[in-house]
């Protein structure tokens, strides 16, 4: 039997709650499916300034790399807000991703035919669904380039902020990309400003190379600006969306407010292969709602699906809990955030304890 240990960064506010609804599910189709899997719990965030004093023990990055993946509730919360701004929760998080080396994010936008008119989108353009996954690369581009202030010798003040990709970093999240796409629709879509931009057209120029090695794979490029207009007009041209940082922070952003429920959106972030990656919902640790046994576990459960395709290989497993996922909501089954006026809504335990059932 194939095991594989996962470590537990249950984190702040709702996290706890989430994960560990997460973790049931992931217990029973690990039973359903032959392997096992191991969890340890580690601190980060609040939690762990809490017992240690910092967002991010050395104990917790040292588990995390020995580990095959992460699952991540959420950090952050008003009980922190009086830390100095290198000992916040979120640092935490940053540190983290630094430590695991996780230069791809992986967000899906997805809409579930029972939750599609939560869409802001009319219905003759979103339909009954909806499935982009967006490959945003982490650890480069804008925010991570030289910057700075500058004053003229009339004395205007000018700030700069400096846009810059080598190859290397190019080349390693087009492959994520195109395996991405290998496993879905086949189909990527680049998004550059090589209109305008060196840095895009180094980027489209290098992109474009490397999908000669994935000749199964269509690719065509978009301008951002464009990118930004068909993911409001036609959101299902999509299949996976390939983004330098800054576009895929804006874009990612658009995408999660047209699937129309925040609850219901999972995300990854990956290193190289066969090192571990960090999952986790895309939403906060909602402080006003934790402890309340209301929480949307969703995302956390889409999560943990997430973690057993890309790091664990366990694919059938990973589709069982997607079709568990949407047999809930096919049946009725909602938490207070997706619930409407007229339905009655569940705990964030039953939401979990009915995902299994469903499996």
């Amino acid at each position: 039997m194939k095991k594989y240990s996962i470590t537990l960064l249950r984190g702040d506010g709702i996290g706890p709650e989430i994960v560990d609804e997460a973790v049931k599910v992931l217990k029973a189709v690990s039973e359903k499916y032959g392997f096992s899997l191991e969890f340890t719990p580690a601190l980060i965030g609040g939690a762990a300034i809490d017992a240690t004093g910092v967002p991010l023990p050395q104990e917790t990055v040292d588990q995390c790399l020995a580990s095959d993946a992460v699952l991540l509730g959420a950090v952050g919360g008003p009980k922190w807000d009086s830390q100095p701004g290198n000992n916040r929760p979120e640092k935490g998080l940053l540190g983290i991703r630094a430590a695991m080396g996780l230069f791809a994010n992986l967000r899906p936008a997805v809409v579930y035919s029972p939750l599609a008119d939560a869409s802001p989108l009319k219905p003759e353009i979103i339909g009954d669904s909806m499935d982009v996954m967006i490959v945003r690369e982490l650890t480069g581009g804008i925010y991570f380039g030289t910057r700075g202030r500058e004053t003229a010798e009339d004395g205007t003040l000018s700030a700069y902020d400096t846009e810059r990709y080598s190859v290397p970093e190019i080349e390693r999240i087009a492959h994520v990309a195109f395996e991405t796409a290998m496993k879905r629709g086949k189909k990527v879509t680049s998004v550059d400003k090589a209109n305008v931009l060196e840095s895009s057209r180094l980027w489209r120029e290098t992109v474009t190379r490397i999908a000669e090695q994935y000749p199964e794979v269509e690719l065509n490029h978009q301008y951002v600006d464009n990118a930004a207009m068909q993911l409001c007009r036609n959101p299902k041209q999509f299949d996976v969306l390939l983004t330098s940082n800054i576009f895929g922070d804006i874009l990612s952003d658009e995408a999660s407010q047209i699937a129309g429920s925040i609850g219901m959106l999972a995300s990854s972030s990956m290193g190289e292969a066969g090192k571990p990656g960090l999952y986790e919902p895309i939403h906060g640790s909602a402080p006003d709602i934790a402890g309340k046994g209301i929480a949307n576990p969703l995302a956390t459960i889409l999560s943990a699906g997430m973690l057993l395709r890309y790091s664990l290989g366990e694919v059938e497993a990973a589709d069982a809990i997607e079709a568990a996922v949407k047999k809930v909501l096919d049946d009725g089954i909602r938490t207070p955030d997706i619930a409407k006026p007229t339905e009655t809504p569940v705990s964030t335990a039953v939401m979990g304890d009915a995902v299994v059932a469903a499996l």
